[in-house]
């Protein structure tokens, strides 16, 4: 146990994000844990089709390229690696990492972990009443033909592996906060029941686990951010108690701020109620303060005990889907848009009820007395769905095609021959967390680590009432919402979330009472119909909502141009609101 503060570094928020950036935080500055998350809900499906070609390539490669490039330096210095790039085989990713140290000459105890793949269990779960009830519609997943089933695991059996002597911990499916929350917890000696220092290590670990988002990447105030050409990843100084200050080196850019570490702190969550396996964090707890240059403190944090259900994603096969775009340029756009859909639904036997199923969008890009070509034209994007290849492929497609010298004056299009891909469906479930245990494999010996439960009764800690400044009066001025506001979206399965925080006490009194549901369904009229859960959380001047069904079935499936909802925030701030006037910034002259 050690009362020194960890200091845990990210160098991943997807698979794909910067390759040197590994190599980046070991040698800009100290740490003691290099992590990475590798694993968005999408990525596991793109693991899948990689798998199917290559049954080797269920894991992140780029890992293994980065562990090339720094292995040697981690054990020169005593860093320890955390990563979920294990992906759907954590197995053939220790062999990969193995292969590369034998390559270097280097000899690290390396340690993956199992116990996330469900897969192999399906027919003994559901042979035991498992019906996989989707956790946003209630819908059973029935007999659909699932391609993937992981469950989220926590960081207990990283600090296990820790413990016995892991110089590199490879996971599957684990939560983004475990990479934190595990070596947190094994350099600080944590109980299983220390609920307020995991929740605190379960806060770091979600703002560090996406990267430089944490130091003002995707950041709505971006051209305050310095160095945003090359920005640094996060660093987290997790102490003993759970509270955290977030950092990064010094000569990388970048900002932390309380301004990034609120918006990432937003990104993708529901409720003030954070659930991980191993602790419930309490977002509506959290505290922030700057302490110094690119330094912010995270303390406060209270936790409840873990829900006895872990979540599980599981993909199954959705079939084939064909996505077209035709531009529509100058006068009469909407005429030009009906015409298109008379004359392609009579042209296909069966017309729209050929698919499973059709979604049409006119995108109005296009400017009155347009100064450029560009600004004359607008979009209709049309997406197919079916079971059958054939009948999204070319015998779609060419319908489209042969419109070309038929149909409205100025017909051109893209995607035309770009034929049917297949795609997947995401399943949000969960399951009893007692049947999942976690293995860890280091050489030939395994050990397993129990799932934590929950406590009868359960553990709810109490959290602090927060005042609020009253709401300004006086004149209003008509100015976009993001001139008094910062905004982060992202994808939750199907649901799309949308955090919008204010930067004064002043301005979050005013939003608060501003911003409600209905208001929000005014502003962007495409979540009207949708159901949307709105939450306060006051101690970040935040507000937070969940819109249930924006993305349809998840983001492999939808047909929204913007399927992971990256930029909803940045449109809601866009709109023009009446704001009061002592809240806008002064006019620069």
């Amino acid at each position: 146990m050690s009362a020194a503060p960890v200091r845990i570094a990210n160098c991943s928020g997807f698979y794909g994000d910067r390759l040197s950036a590994a190599r980046e935080m070991v040698d800009g500055g100290p740490i003691d844990v290099l992590t990475g998350d590798w694993l968005a809900e999408l990525t596991m499906l793109v693991l899948a089709k990689n798998a199917f070609r290559d049954p080797a390539a269920g894991y992140a490669r780029t890992f293994v390229t980065q562990m090339e490039q720094v292995m040697g330096g981690c054990l020169d210095r005593g860093i320890k690696v955390v990563s979920n790039a294990g992906g759907l085989s954590p197995r053939r990713c220790a062999e990969a990492v193995h292969g590369v140290a034998e390559k270097l000459g280097l000899d690290p105890v390396i340690a993956y972990i199992e116990g996330d793949d469900l897969m192999p269990r399906l027919g003994e779960l559901r042979a035991a009443g498992e019906q996989f009830i989707n956790s946003d519609t209630g819908e059973p997943l029935g007999e659909r033909a699932v391609i993937t089933a992981n469950a989220y695991l926590g960081g207990w059996g990283i600090a296990e592996a820790l413990a016995r002597g892991a110089d590199i911990v490879i996971t599957g499916r684990v939560t983004d906060a475990a990479l934190v929350v595990g070596p947190a917890a094994w350099h600080h000696g944590w109980r299983r029941d220390d609920w307020d220092a995991l929740a605190g290590a379960v806060v770091a670990g979600h703002v560090i686990e996406c990267g430089a988002q944490a130091t003002g990447g995707n950041f709505a105030f971006f051209t305050e951010v310095p160095g945003l050409e090359h920005p640094g990843f996060p660093i987290a100084e997790v102490a003993a108690d759970g509270s955290a200050v977030i950092t990064k080196h010094p000569e990388h850019g970048g900002m932390v701020s309380v301004d990034t570490v609120t918006a990432q702190l937003l990104y993708e969550t529901g409720g003030p109620a954070y659930l991980n396996p191993d602790v419930t964090a309490r977002f509506d707890s959290v505290c922030l303060s700057a302490e110094g240059k690119d330094r912010v403190r995270i303390s406060g944090v209270r936790g409840d005990s873990p829900p006895a259900t872990a979540k599980a994603a599981l993909n199954y096969s959705g079939g084939w889907r064909s996505t077209l775009t035709l531009y529509l340029t100058g006068l009469d756009i909407e005429e030009k848009a009906a015409l298109v859909e008379r004359a392609l639904w009579a042209a296909i036997p069966g017309g729209r009820d050929a698919f499973d199923a059709v979604e049409v969008s006119l995108l109005r890009t296009d400017k009155p007395d347009p100064a450029t070509n560009a600004e004359a034209m607008a979009q209709l994007r049309i997406t197919v769905k079916a079971a059958d290849e054939r009948t999204v492929g070319r015998a779609f497609s060419a319908r489209v095609t042969e419109l070309a010298l038929a149909s409205y004056p100025g017909m051109f299009g893209d995607g035309l021959t770009g034929g049917a891909r297949a795609f997947g469906v995401y399943w949000p479930t969960a399951v009893p967390a007692v049947l999942l245990p976690q293995q860890v494999v280091i050489g030939g010996d395994t050990t397993v680590v129990e799932p934590v439960l929950p406590p009868d009764p359960p553990v709810r800690a109490e959290v602090p009432s927060v005042a609020v400044a009253a709401t300004p009066g006086g004149p209003v001025v008509r100015a976009p919402l993001g001139r008094v506001a910062g905004a982060r979206s992202g994808d939750k399965g199907g649901n799309a979330n949308l955090g919008v925080w204010a930067r004064t006490d002043a301005a979050y009194a005013w939003l608060a009472g501003f911003l409600t549901v209905p208001r929000l369904k005014e502003l962007l009229p495409e979540t009207a119909p949708l159901p949307v859960e709105r939450y306060g959380l006051p101690n970040l001047r935040a507000i937070n909502f969940v819109i249930a069904g924006l993305l349809g079935e998840g983001v492999a499936a939808s047909a929204r141009p913007d399927p992971q909802a990256k930029g909803l925030g940045e449109w809601l701030r866009a709109r023009i609101v009446d704001i009061p006037a002592e809240l806008l910034p002064p006019q620069l002259p």
